[in-house]
């Protein structure tokens, strides 16, 4: 199993170029294919994995410039495992559900290539190879967005790519500041982010650092005020690009912050904990503001997303186990939360050519199981408790409760605006009479839709009601990071509210 990985990361790749040769008309039997391979291969790591061990595993190392210290070095632990696992099974949810038909073949390949840098991006342990994957998976979603979006689509594929580059250029040159450190103390180069985390780091110089780190992951999350891109790349995106988008791409940014943030810099993650903490609060009340302002169901699901990812981030400068393994949780209920909805959507804009709520209302007269499958997701988006969106809410806001409780009041009040949101698009869609002829001759969701859909709304159901699968894991990954924050700190400040807000944690169990 020494190269498993690497097999996972590069498949989908090698199957895209394969795929030029294939005909047209069997192409989409060919993608799906594909991506079922690629999804039985990601469990298959997951059924192999350890889940005793918080270490790395699978783990593969090729030197590749040795005397910089760069490597072809990969590995999984229980903080990616599932963002693997949750990438390969929504990249295979929305290629089965692809109801696109304009120039289908390069549009699934272009996902299998987007695909490869995903996973690429969640296995990479050497720290020039995930700027690599990181910056390769924007020209994929650029050309989706840009070749099969809507009227604006040009735009908005050009701001994505301008927003996430330019702070990842940010994060390339913290990158080889803690390089140029490594060799300052150690009398060699290295990227592997393995060996950094033993690299002392002056508390000065980490706050320098995390501003740098920051500027490339808050624009990924995205997180206010850097997230102006998002609701143009979703509302321009066709469905699948939208489905990959929030499901995926977005948790590439928080993935960072846990993978890099937090044990290179933990004395600034401590000193930046209320601050992060400021913004996610207003990343929670402000966005749901405005998608309550939306007419366009699609708009209302992109402000939502951004609203979500500010919990995802509250829980994370927990800096506890249960806040950061609540919000990886998050992370994966979010993903396939949004992925759904934002699948229904393309579904009703498949048959009604529109988006927006005033052409609805009364569908759950001529849909009523699309109407059911809608209102489970929404359900799920606003953390009904008995579903997966629950959870990952919960444990995130019990961890930072542990840090300020009168943050992590204002957040789970402010959360209940989610619900507002949601419930007005849902009775306006699907509830009232049907005032658009149209509207009555419906077909209700069947066939590739249904069967695309309802895997997604038993994970929902399951994960919420038995968590234990992949909390375990991840919590004893967490655990270990936690340990390496803790010991790596310089302060003994940080060091003082590293244990605190644990051993209050513990006592919370």
């Amino acid at each position: 199993m020494e190269h498993i990985l690497t097999i996972l990361i590069f498949f989908p790749a090698l199957a895209a170029v394969m795929g030029f040769v294939v005909d047209k008309n069997s192409i989409r039997a060919y993608g799906i294919m594909v991506v079922v391979v690629e999804f039985l291969l990601s469990v298959f790591v997951w059924y192999l994995f350890d889940i005793s061990d918080a270490s790395m595993q699978f783990t593969q190392l090729v030197p590749i410039i040795s005397q910089y210290g760069i490597s072809y070095n990969i590995g999984v632990d229980g903080i990616s495992l599932f963002l693997v696992v949750m990438t390969t099974f929504m990249t295979m949810i929305a290629i089965i559900g692809l109801s696109e038909k304009r120039d289908l073949k390069n549009l699934i390949l272009t996902v299998l290539f987007l695909e490869m840098t995903m996973v690429g991006v969640f296995l990479a342990l050497d720290a020039i190879l995930f700027y690599l994957f990181w910056e390769l998976s924007l020209v994929p979603m650029l050309y989706i967005i840009g070749a099969w979006g809507g009227k604006l689509r040009v735009y908005a594929s050009i701001k994505f790519f301008l927003y996430t580059f330019s702070g990842s250029l940010l994060m390339l040159v913290g990158m080889l500041v803690i390089a140029y450190l490594y060799n300052q103390a150690t009398g060699s180069w290295s990227f592997n982010i393995m060996d950094w985390n033993m690299l002392p780091i002056t508390d000065n110089m980490q706050m320098w650092l995390f501003v740098a780190f920051f500027a490339g992951f808050a624009i990924k999350v995205p997180m206010v005020p850097f997230h102006t891109w998002l609701p143009y790349a979703h509302g321009q995106a066709p469905t699948i690009g939208s489905t990959i988008l929030a499901a995926v791409l977005l948790k590439m940014g928080t993935y960072g912050f846990v993978r890099f943030s937090l044990p290179l810099f933990p004395d600034a993650s401590v000193a930046f904990m209320i601050p992060m903490a400021i913004l996610a609060l207003v990343a929670i009340i402000y966005t749901a503001m405005v998608a309550y302002a939306q007419e366009d169901i699609k708009q209302v699901i992109a402000y939502s997303s951004v609203s979500h990812m500010g919990v995802i981030i509250l829980g994370i400068f927990a800096l506890n186990i249960e806040g950061i393994g609540g919000a990886l949780f998050l992370m994966i209920s979010h993903g396939i939360v949004s992925g759904a909805l934002f699948m229904l959507v393309g579904v009703l804009y498949d048959k009604r050519g529109t988006k927006m709520m005033n052409e609805f209302g009364g569908l759950a007269k001529s849909m009523p199981i699309f109407a059911v499958i809608f209102g489970i997701m929404l359900m799920a988006s606003v953390g009904l408790p008995l579903t997966i969106g629950f959870v990952g809410e919960f444990l995130s806001l019990l961890g930072f409760f542990a840090v300020s409780p009168t943050i992590t009041i204002i957040a789970g009040l402010t959360i209940v605006l989610g619900a507002i949101y949601m419930l007005v698009l849902y009775k306006r869609t699907f509830f009232g009479p049907i005032t658009k002829p149209i509207n009555e001759k419906l077909q209700d969701i069947k066939g590739r839709e249904l069967f695309a859909i309802v895997p997604l709304v038993m994970l929902v159901i399951y994960l919420g009601v038995y968590p234990k699968p992949i909390l375990e894991p991840v919590n004893n990954s967490v655990r270990q990071l936690v340990q390496v924050m803790y010991i790596r700190a310089n302060t003994a400040k940080a060091k003082s509210t590293i244990a605190t807000v644990n051993t209050i944690g513990e006592k919370t169990k």
